[in-house]
């Protein structure tokens, strides 16, 4: 697979990564799946996708523990990315930037992902009541104490803007240049799909100019742009689409076009390729400094979203594509 180097740390990683969190976290049947999911993860790295993003929060804690047994024997073959400050409350999630919880995470995470370092360590959420600065010096130190390599910023959920009119990432971006000055980004952790393209506006840009890597959350929907999913098939009450606007049958249905038309752009690229793929290269198309991070817990999936990495989409299907109708229904 194509090799991409992001953030100034130059952080060499495939191309397509895999998203770890289905496999414990959030979609029907996740506590259920251990060795398939195993599977999946050695399936990844077989098939060149060694950027494995995880968190302490999926599950919680069992979805880094899989992955460390997964990476027992293969640690040399993976970059391993997880990410701090996210905490399950009663009913709701909880964020926690106090220096003194970042280090005892890190180190509870470094424990249980079986391994010497991390090597990109995200801030899943800020902390209100704790200044940024003061949780991102916390996560230098650990770079400086060799228990982490790099730092990330996970932006996925800052979807809905602090004021009429505002750019969706307007807020995410005042922070990265805070943390700037204390210690480099090198990566963004962001949404970003045919569906779902409001990073291109601002914080793709920010991310390209200042050498930042780009790692695409949810690049296939949540499986809405793999077109195995049918309006009104309904979802079991432990997956989050169950309870997801833009999963009701009418949406669903509503957008079918944006499916309809991957489909046309795929088929140009021989019987084997599928919307997914084109969806992934789309991705890939955006910029070298993006790397899409697509999550299954499946591992004939993950060997398929590996190889989207060698479709190379034409200035027609990129025109196509642009051309799609914006996605219809609420993504908050």
């Amino acid at each position: 697979m194509e090799r991409r180097t992001i953030g100034a740390a130059a952080l060499e990683v495939g191309a397509v990564g895999l998203g770890c969190m289905p496999m414990s976290w959030a979609y029907t049947g996740s506590q259920r799946q251990g060795e398939r999911s195993l599977r999946t993860v050695h399936a990844a790295l077989d098939a060149g996708a060694t950027l494995l993003d995880t968190a302490d929060v999926y599950g919680p804690f069992t979805n880094e523990l899989l992955l460390g047994r997964a990476l027992r024997e293969r640690r040399g073959e993976a970059f391993v990315a997880t990410k701090v400050g996210l905490l399950v409350g009663e009913g709701h999630m909880v964020a926690n930037g106090r220096p003194g919880y970042v280090r005892r995470a890190c180190d509870a995470s470094l424990r249980r992902l079986q391994t010497e370092a991390i090597d990109l360590y995200q801030l899943h959420r800020t902390d209100p009541e704790v200044p940024v600065e003061e949780t991102w010096g916390a996560m230098a130190e650990l770079v400086a104490a060799g228990k982490v390599r790099a730092l990330g910023w996970s932006a996925v959920g800052a979807r809905a803007p602090r004021r009429p009119g505002a750019d969706l990432h307007e807020t995410t971006i005042r922070q990265l240049e805070r943390v700037q000055q204390v210690f480099p980004v090198s990566a963004v952790q962001a949404e970003l799909s045919v569906w779902s393209r409001e990073a291109l506006a601002r914080l793709l840009p920010w991310c390209e100019a200042r050498g930042v890597g780009f790692l695409a959350a949810m690049p296939l929907g949540s499986g809405f742009l793999t077109g195995t999913l049918t309006p009104g098939q309904g979802f079991e009450p432990d997956d989050a689409r169950a309870r997801h606007p833009r999963f009701t049958a009418e949406m669903m249905a509503a957008n079918q076009g944006v499916v309809a038309g991957l489909r046309r752009v795929a088929a140009r690229h021989g019987p084997g390729a599928t919307p997914a793929a084109a969806a992934l290269a789309w991705v890939l198309a955006q910029g070298r400094h993006v790397v899409p991070v697509p999550g299954t817990k499946r591992p004939e999936w993950a060997v398929a979203n590996a190889g989207a990495a060698d479709l190379r989409l034409t200035g027609r299907d990129l025109a196509e594509i642009a051309r799609l109708p914006p996605a219809l229904g609420s993504w908050d």
